[in-house]
């Protein structure tokens, strides 16, 4: 088969790659979409570690079935499926919790971290356990369909909270997954979504998407803002969506006392905290990390239309096109995309 392998660091060759076998337990997909992660960009750079060659990246991406294991028993031939892009062992105390991104054996696709290497979705074809598949909704194009683990990571996260009724949200970070949150949080009953961001185009969007309020960060102090159009009293819950110290700070100033933060994003391996700010004002933390088992209801959102991911796709490529987009992404103009994704 044909694949998007990473050899070297900053380094992708479209080249000739073994076709998988599929397990037991597994199916063999043709992919037929596959998105570009900033994750994958990280890794394609050698920044992150997680991403060791000679590697096939690649975790966004939905297809049909061409092959089953004997013992698969639910699919067939022929069925259009996505996959959660982290394998979870399905036998460990997480995983009978349904907590299947905390699996003590997950292994994430298109990953090759010290422990393992999971090759990816930059492929004509891809094996992966029957287990992890989700059908796709009548009328849903494998498009869409590639976009439906970033919209799960966003569900997940909003869902780490409970939302009051009318409650307000700051959003610190209106990329790809911020404003999958803020629409998120628009489904979830928020009444006022207040977007915080450094880029004018991203906040333009977030608006267009559900967001009350957008708010530059660089041009003014968003505390003090979001506390006048709060009354003085902040805001009920904030999704920080970037992951470095400036952000986190800004996120917890945001929130009234007794609020909550919910802590997705992870660009730092640390940060600075303000532990007295969180201890006297009672603020309550949520980490988390992917998603667990809401693709089912991330695909009917996106189904219904009730979560838009059209408008964060800038563009559709061919797989061989593939290395010159992760020059692009890479670049500083790389902040002008959304969301590549390829079609093998």
């Amino acid at each position: 088969m044909k694949a998007l392998v990473l050899t070297a660091p900053s380094q992708l060759e479209f080249t000739d790659f073994p076709k998988p076998i599929p397990a037991d337990d597994e199916v063999l997909l043709r992919i037929h979409a596959c998105g570009i992660c900033g994750s994958d960009i990280h890794g394609w750079d050698g920044s992150t570690g997680r991403r060791r060659p000679p590697l096939i990246m690649g975790h966004e991406a939905a297809g049909e079935i061409v092959a089953v294991g004997p013992r698969v028993e639910r699919w067939r031939l022929g069925d259009r499926v996505t996959f959660d892009s982290t394998i979870s062992c399905g036998a460990c105390p997480y995983c009978a919790r349904g907590e299947v991104n905390l699996c003590d054996h997950r292994r994430v696709v298109g990953v090759a971290p010290v422990e393992y290497r999971q090759h990816g979705a930059f492929a004509e074809f891809l094996a992966v356990p029957a287990r992890i598949l989700y059908a796709l909704p009548n009328g849903l194009t494998y498009q869409q369909a590639a976009m439906v683990e970033p919209v799960s990571i966003a569900i997940h996260a909003v869902q780490r909270v409970r939302l009051a009724p009318n409650a307000t949200a700051v959003v610190v970070g209106a990329g790809m997954i911020g404003l999958f949150v803020i629409q998120a949080l628009r489904w979830a009953g928020a009444s006022r979504i207040i977007a915080v961001d450094l880029a004018d185009n991203r906040l333009a969007l977030a608006r267009e998407l559900g967001a009350t309020d957008t708010l530059r960060s660089d041009l003014m102090e968003v505390p003090a803002e979001v506390a006048r159009l709060t009354g003085g009293n902040g805001a009920d819950v904030a999704l920080e969506v970037v992951g470095v110290s400036a952000t986190l700070n800004l996120a917890i100033a945001s929130v009234r006392r007794g609020g909550s933060v919910v802590l997705v994003g992870n660009l730092a391996a640390k940060t600075d905290f303000p532990l007295q700010a969180v201890v006297t004002r009672e603020l309550t933390l949520h980490g988390t990390c992917g998603s667990a088992g809401e693709y089912p209801l991330c695909l009917d959102l996106i189904a219904r239309g009730v979560i838009r991911v059209e408008p964060m796709i800038s563009a559709v490529a061919p797989l061989v096109d593939g290395a010159a987009w992760f020059e692009k992404l890479s670049a500083k103009d790389g902040a002008k995309f959304m969301k590549v994704i390829l079609a093998p």
